[in-house]
Formats: structure tokens, C-alpha cells, sequence
């Protein structure tokens, strides 16, 4: 028999179905008087499967959904759910399991970022008064509405993509029909991590020695690291060496010559907390160079093949080229006879860039 003495606000932000909110939890409220009540009466989802460094770079959208639709519930699908910040309301893995939970949910706005088959099908089957990005159309990728053409064609034609002078949270916003007005990456630091990391006060520069696998023409050689390093600890500065598996003993190897800092490999969180002890990160195109961004970190970023105009800073550090011209844009492996740009990636280049965001313990004294 159905209790008539219970009110459920289905609608608010708490509200489960599945299981008691935490309001209720922790204090034992019911609905009917309940001061954390909070409607949500629009959903939006996002798409943006992966990578993680992708997941990571679409966050602004998020600020922007909370200015304009302040009462919006935030769905969002992705292959890294653990990325996800928790102003995400639900944090949908991808699988067989959350397209059924999807099918089931009318949406007021679905925004697909992501140009796989899948992610595009996704958006394709879903119901909503809104769809931004791309969908599935005769079985192929294409661009919902016009606002998605720009962002559409620049990942079609390498001159096209080249020409572009918008960043991809500006390229991102303006598929939605939206400016982008600045918005910054949100990125949520697991504080239970602890580090004792024996800088003695010298800034700590982070540099993330490698590229993945698939992007080996981003790749900078060790001897390059290894003067750097060197030139960073002249100046009284404290290189901790970044990476994942792959870097692993290449790291080692600089650790054991140069006596840079290594505490080792980690997983995710735990390593979105290592950058976070860092003054800044020397970098290239890689996911520690949003993790960088998204804890708001100065950063020396390194760019060959792809847009510089690509990437958003937010004024906290700068792009630094080799002093030839890549000619091998977007390709995986260089396939340049001539010479191979990353060996005009000067040292004497990235460490005058980083000079200039670090403030070392000789400038401070030489100010007093």
C-alpha cells in the first residue's frame, strides 16, 4: 500500500531513486523538509569518450552549462570516468549498461565532441530538443548543424586545420552556439596523497619526458633532457622527473646521471597529485599538459606537428617550436628525410622559457 504521507522530489539534484540522497544520510531529512532541496529540471549530456587529456580539455563546457542553465542536471559519457569532476552530477562509464540507462532519458541537450563511429552513433540514437557536435549520418561522421562545420573540417583537412587560429575550448564552445569567455579546465586534486619530495625550497620543475607510443614524432631525445635538467639545477632549480610506464626507464636512466627527482610511475589520481606539487611543467602535447593546465600550473609546452593556436594556457606559460619547421604535421612518425624538427628543439629555447615563469632562489636574492 502506497504511504501518501511521503512527498518525493524526483527532481532534485540528491535525489537517487536507488538508494537513500545523502541529505537524508546524514541527517536524516525527508523530502517534504528538506532545506538541501534543489531542482534540476534540464539534462544535458556530454560526449567525450577519450582520451584522457581530450576528457580533461572539454571540462570548460561545464562552467559554461552552470552559468547558463543553472538548474541543469550534467550527464557525461566517457571511457574515463575517474577523470570526471565532481561538478559532473552523473558519471557515465562507457558501456552496454549506460547506453540502456541513456535510451531510457530524455534529454534537453546532447553535445557530441567526439568524432569515433560510436560516440557519433551515441548521439545519433539518443533523444533530445538539443543536439550539438556530430552525429552519425549513412553510417559516417557529420557535423549536426553549421555551428559544427568549423570543428568539423579542421580534423578532415591538414591546410584547413593548419589555417585555424581558435583553441579547442573556443572551437568547443562555439559548436554549442556559444563564446568562449575564458572558461577554465575543471580538474579535482585527491588531497589524501602524500609526497616528500627533498627540493629544500628550490621551485620544483616538472618535465614529462615522453609521448605515449603512438606520437613518437613528438619525441624529445634524452641527451636534450639530460643538458636541460642540468641547466635547471645550475640555476638552483629542482627538476622531478614525470611520466607513465613507458617513460619508466628512461626516467631511471636520467635519475641515476643527473640526480633529477623520480619518485616513479602512478596511477591517475595519484599522479594529477604529484603534478600538483610541482611550480610549473615542461611538457609536450600529452595528457600532463592538461593536468598542468587544469591545476592552472605555468607551463613550457613543446609543439611540432601539430596547431599551436590549438592549445588554451590561459596566459600561465608559453609555446616554444623548433627553430625548423615541421613538416611532417599530424603524422604519428616523422617521415621528414630532410632532418627531423625535434632535433631543432634547442635546450637554450626551453630553458629561457621556463626562466622566465619560474622565479629562482638567485633572482629572489638578487631582489632583496
Amino acid at each position: 500500500m502506497q504511504d501518501s504521507s511521503f512527498v518525493v522530489h524526483a527532481d532534485c539534484v540528491h535525489f537517487r531513486g536507488d538508494i537513500p540522497c545523502v541529505p537524508h544520510k546524514k541527517y536524516g531529512v525527508h523530502c517534504n523538509n528538506c532545506s538541501f532541496y534543489a531542482s534540476q529540471t534540464t539534462n544535458i549530456l556530454i560526449i567525450k569518450l577519450g582520451a584522457i587529456g581530450d576528457v580533461i580539455r572539454t571540462t570548460p563546457l561545464i562552467r559554461k552549462i552552470k552559468q547558463t542553465y543553472p538548474h541543469a542536471a550534467i550527464w557525461w559519457l566517457t571511457r574515463y570516468p575517474d577523470v570526471l569532476p565532481a561538478a559532473v552530477d552523473r558519471h557515465l562509464p562507457f558501456n552496454f549498461e549506460s547506453y540502456l540507462v541513456l535510451k531510457a532519458t530524455d534529454f534537453d541537450m546532447v553535445i557530441n565532441l567526439d568524432k569515433d563511429a560510436e560516440a557519433c552513433a551515441m548521439a545519433s540514437l539518443l533523444q533530445a530538443r538539443q543536439k550539438h557536435g556530430f552525429v552519425l549520418n549513412s553510417g559516417k561522421p557529420a557535423p549536426v548543424d553549421q555551428l559544427s562545420e568549423h570543428k568539423f573540417l579542421t580534423g578532415l583537412f591538414d591546410d584547413v586545420n593548419q589555417r585555424n587560429t581558435k583553441s579547442y575550448p573556443q572551437e568547443a564552445m562555439e559548436v554549442c552556439g556559444w563564446k568562449f569567455e575564458g572558461e577554465e579546465y575543471i580538474l579535482d586534486v585527491d588531497t589524501s596523497f602524500k609526497w616528500s619530495i627533498p627540493s629544500e625550497g628550490r621551485p620544483i620543475v616538472g618535465l614529462n619526458t615522453g609521448c605515449g607510443g603512438r606520437w613518437v614524432s613528438r619525441l624529445w631525445a634524452e641527451k636534450r633532457w639530460e643538458k636541460l635538467i642540468r641547466k635547471l639545477q645550475d640555476e638552483e632549480m629542482y627538476p622531478l622527473l614525470l611520466g607513465g610506464e613507458q617513460e619508466h626507464e628512461k626516467n631511471l636512466r636520467l635519475a641515476e646521471r643527473t640526480g633529477a627527482f623520480y619518485p616513479g610511475h602512478f596511477p591517475l589520481k595519484q599522479f594529477i597529485s604529484l603534478v600538483d606539487q610541482c611550480d610549473a611543467v615542461v611538457t609536450g602535447v600529452t595528457m600532463a599538459m592538461h593536468v598542468a593546465i587544469g591545476l592552472r600550473k605555468p607551463i613550457v609546452l613543446y609543439v611540432n606537428i601539430f596547431n599551436p593556436h590549438e592549445f588554451e594556457l590561459y596566459g600561465r606559460g608559453e609555446i616554444v617550436m623548433p627553430r625548423m619547421a615541421c613538416k611532417c604535421f599530424f603524422q604519428p612518425s616523422c617521415s621528414n628525410t630532410e632532418y627531423t624538427c625535434m632535433e631543432h628543439l634547442h635546450v637554450a629555447d626551453v630553458f629561457a622559457a621556463v626562466c622566465r615563469h619560474v622565479k629562482t632562489p638567485v633572482e629572489k636574492r638578487a631582489s632583496l
